[in-house]
């Protein structure tokens, strides 16, 4: 956990113009009057120079005017294209299980977004904790990464996490991310919405998940996926469910679920889709005395533990609940007199369990045996 803060930090409201929070409720129309209007005509007019570019870049790959790199074991990748959490990291992780279920020597490739130097960052840390037998590489330049892969670890699978606007390296299959709760980033490129690139990139798409799929209703599964055809053409589609897993702390004690069941917690996390994470909280029936969304990859300091003490004392909390990502920066397993718990995720596939299987399997054929 960082230590360089020794007094409380100020943060922004959750619904500050200047916070996540803020941003999301601007781009998606639920802030409403005359200057928000306003900046929405702003960021629309950024949005258009973005776009280009992005567009443009698309084009040069899509052409053969920019260089792909291949290296000599299949890369799986998994992304999305859209901001925030999508919930790639359940997946990542399932699909390293998957792969290791075939004896298949697996390593994860990153970007490493927001890590400090020289050292993982939050997701990279989370993964280790569920992989410990998968090695993870972070590196800006992942074409160097994955050939440090195949030389360091005698990898003979990469599994390419948040890749798909990373066109520079080949991939055997590239799997995209849609969030039920906000599948086509509220219409518009960023800034003035929150997709990275226009939806007509998921025509490069060899597998479509819809994620957090259980919290919409079959209708409105339907609906997306509907759209997503005209998008994608024929594209296996696979619906997928985050289901809390367990309840764990900082240093490997586990608890049930169900023993925070009907009793006050006060939440928080510091991830791409709160709302993602509260409608998990409610699903498994606790009572929110508070909840606060920090930034996506918050880095948590002095200052923000004796917030979150304060607060939760303030709540009436029995315990205070966080993302396994939040947990594996703050290190603690109390704050405070109260316990800290996070709430561990895994994936159900509801449905295109059978698509997704045959598109691993033709990756699994790719795989070159072990010559020892």
């Amino acid at each position: 956990m960082a230590q360089s803060l020794n007094r409380p930090v100020m943060m922004a409201r959750r619904d500050s113009l200047f916070s996540q929070q803020g941003f999301y409720d601007l781009v998606s129309g639920r802030r409403r009057g005359p200057t928000a209007s306003l900046l929405r005509g702003a960021l629309r007019v950024i949005e258009v120079p973005y776009t280009w570019a992005v567009t443009s870049r698309n084009r040069g790959f899509d052409s053969g005017r920019r260089d792909v790199e291949h290296v000599d074991i299949p890369v799986v990748s998994v992304g999305n294209v859209s901001l925030g959490g999508t919930g790639k990291t359940p997946l990542v992780a399932w699909l390293a299980r998957w792969f290791r279920r075939h004896d298949v020597r697996v390593t994860l490739v990153s970007r490493g977004y927001k890590g400090r130097a020289g050292q993982p960052n939050d997701e990279a840390l989370e993964l280790e904790q569920q992989l410990p037998d998968v090695p993870h590489l972070q590196d800006a330049d992942r074409v160097a990464a994955a050939r440090l892969a195949i030389e360091e670890f005698e990898a003979q699978l990469l599994v390419l996490d948040d890749g798909f606007q990373h066109r520079r390296l080949a991939r055997d299959l590239d799997i995209v991310l849609l969030d039920a709760l906000e599948p086509f980033g509220h219409g518009h490129v960023f800034p003035r919405g929150t997709l990275r690139e226009p939806l007509d990139g998921l025509r490069r798409a060899d597998v479509i998940v819809l994620s957090r799929a259980g919290l919409v209703d079959p209708p409105r599964r339907e609906e997306i996926r509907r759209r997503v055809r005209q998008l994608a053409g024929d594209a296996p589609w696979v619906e997928v469910a985050h289901r809390p897993t367990q309840l764990r702390a900082a240093h490997g004690q586990t608890q049930p679920i169900d023993a925070l069941r009907e009793k006050p917690v006060a939440a928080f996390c510091g991830i791409g889709n709160p709302d993602g994470f509260r409608a998990g909280l409610e699903g498994c029936g606790y009572r929110l005395a508070g909840f606060h969304a920090f930034a996506d990859h918050h880095d948590f300091g002095r200052g923000d533990v004796e917030w979150l003490e304060h607060w939760a004392a303030e709540c009436g909390a029995v315990a205070l609940v966080c993302t396994h990502k939040d947990l594996v920066k703050l290190g603690v397993d109390r704050i405070g007199r109260l316990p800290l718990w996070a709430l561990s995720i895994g994936v159900e596939i509801l449905s295109g369990h059978d698509a997704l299987e045959a598109q691993l399997r033709r990756v699994l054929e790719r795989v070159t045996p072990p010559t020892d």
